[in-house]
């Protein structure tokens, strides 16, 4: 029978996916239900299309699914809410204890790369937890994509409990668990469909729109800016082939690179980036004739600024996938960002050259 202090706790505290509590020697732990609300539903789309998932996320802590007992196993996941609805709806019909680590509103994968959900977090969340006091066994079961961030040996002989990394996808955790703990290559197998990018892709999008009106912004000033002052016609007309293909750009590095990941050549998202901007920018060019061919400095400054931009944008989308790994991502930055400062500066220098020539100056 719960204290008083358990249903205070339970009636200040408890957060909206929570059936009441569940009474353990380490105190009152939240019953999470298996069934999505509404607000969860919804709370996934806002969460896949805009920065709301970076303060989308539950309490770390420990929590319940159906009725757990002493015995029940333990899985570990990331506070960021997507990633806890997911595993508390595939743990439906089961009775198991979920130790969220504070991952700062980052899902497993980016996190155990960032060193957020790791060893130290683990270890930390599982004293907070008082975990050994509400099971009687020393398992833990952990995400595979997590299992960069973790060293098992470490928390087993920080903590005296040992890790095992479960299935790719918490869906296969029922399976995985009637197996008796054992993957199958189809479970453990990391896949990265074409449905997979897809979804990820606004989060790729909404920020790089976030910022085009500032690109935007600078293209018609270039192009406006008079001796006499910005004329607003010659602004519009002469700079829509460069704001159509930096829009073209956007979609290049920010949705068709992605979408066709495995399909462009090379392995460095940075090159594929740049290759597949590189196609609009012919197209508006060599096709549709929106930059005189004679016009040298146009030309270099559209094949030197929007390719590059187009891999920059590109580049971002190595947090989202399984292709890579933080060694390679920093690799790529420490080339990519000195090339894309410099692709910028000359592209700007070129510019300011196609002015002066613009008004007789030169």
């Amino acid at each position: 029978m719960p204290t008083m202090q358990t249903l205070k706790f339970v009636k200040r505290e408890v957060p909206p996916f929570a059936a009441g509590a569940l009474h353990t020697q380490a105190g009152p732990v939240y019953r999470a239900t298996s069934n999505w609300s509404g607000a969860d539903y919804w709370g996934m789309i806002k969460s896949r299309v805009s920065a709301f998932r970076m303060s989308y996320a539950v309490p770390a802590g420990l929590y319940a699914v159906g009725d757990p007992d002493k015995d029940s196993d333990v899985f570990v996941s990331a506070n960021y809410k997507l990633s806890f609805d997911v595993l508390r709806r595939s743990l439906k019909g089961m009775n198991a204890w979920v130790l969220a680590l504070d991952t700062k509103s980052i899902n497993v994968w980016c996190a155990a790369g960032k060193g957020t959900f790791g060893t130290d977090e683990l270890v930390a969340k599982i004293a907070e937890a008082k975990l050994d006091t509400v099971v009687s066994h020393r398992r833990l079961i952990l995400p595979q994509l997590g299992a960069v961030g973790v060293n098992a040996s470490g928390v087993r002989k920080k903590t005296g409990f040992s890790v095992s990394f479960g299935p790719v996808h918490a869906r296969d955790i029922p399976a995985y668990v009637r197996a008796g703990y054992k993957k199958t290559k189809e479970i453990s197998t990391i896949r990265f469909s074409l449905l997979d990018r897809m979804v990820l892709t606004p989060m790729e999008i909404n920020p790089a729109m976030k910022k085009f009106p500032w690109i935007a912004a600078g293209i018609l000033l270039i192009f406006g800016l008079q001796p006499s002052g910005i004329l607003f016609k010659e602004a519009w007309f002469n700079s829509l082939p460069f704001l159509v293909m930096a829009l073209l750009a956007v979609f290049a590095g920010a949705f068709v690179t992605p979408v066709l990941l495995p399909f462009v050549p090379f392995r460095s998202f940075a090159i594929k980036g740049w290759i597949v901007g590189m196609l609009p920018v012919f197209l508006s060019t060599h096709v549709f004739n929106t930059i005189d061919r004679h016009d040298t400095i146009l030309l270099i400054v559209a094949y030197l600024l929007f390719p590059a931009l187009s891999s920059y944008l590109a580049l971002q989308f190595t947090g989202a996938t399984t292709f890579t790994g933080m060694s390679g991502v920093k690799k790529e930055l420490k080339i990519g960002l000195p090339i894309y400062i410099g692709t910028a500066g000359i592209s700007l220098v070129l510019m300011i050259v196609f002015k002066l020539k613009e008004w007789g100056v030169v």
